[in-house]
């Protein structure tokens, strides 16, 4: 039974919805991909028209895991700063939970946290974030 579909999203370009009810703490998915350096990640992306995406996961290890070399569709999750979903890694891999009840029809999301040497006002501008929730920060970047 199909749990999840990927369709255009009113936060960002394509999102992931749920097609039934999930419980809190329920895993999902794993994020597929890939697992490489963030180097060759990284030249890989700068030769793909991914229209803006990159798709690329950051492990505890230092490698990456590219969503956009065969990934499955949690690489099109959007960030929201009151995320109903949480990315839980282990031993390499990284698992999608529900950190809360999800309804049919609820399009799934997880806090990017990402994270850049400088936050500059331009770095913010390109990682302004469009989930308007009522605790929006603002931006994908990590806060504190």
């Amino acid at each position: 039974m199909k749990r999840l579909a990927v369709r255009r999203s009113p936060i960002h370009g394509k999102g992931v919805f749920a097609l039934h009810p999930m419980a809190a703490g329920e895993r999902i998915l794993e994020y597929r991909g890939l697992v490489t350096t963030w180097r060759e990640a990284a030249d890989n992306c700068s030769s793909r028209d991914d229209e803006g995406h990159t798709f690329l996961f950051g492990l505890s290890d230092g490698r990456v895991i590219d969503g956009g070399r065969g990934g499955n569709s949690t690489r099109w999750l959007n960030h929201a700063c009151d995320a109903n979903c949480q990315a839980v890694e282990e031993v390499g891999r990284v698992f999608i939970e529900a950190t809360r009840a999800i309804e049919p029809g609820e399009e799934l999301f997880i806090d990017y946290c990402l994270e850049v040497p400088r936050s500059s006002r331009k770095a913010r501008e390109a990682y302004r974030c469009f989930c308007a929730s009522g605790s929006c920060r603002g931006t994908m970047l990590r806060s504190g």
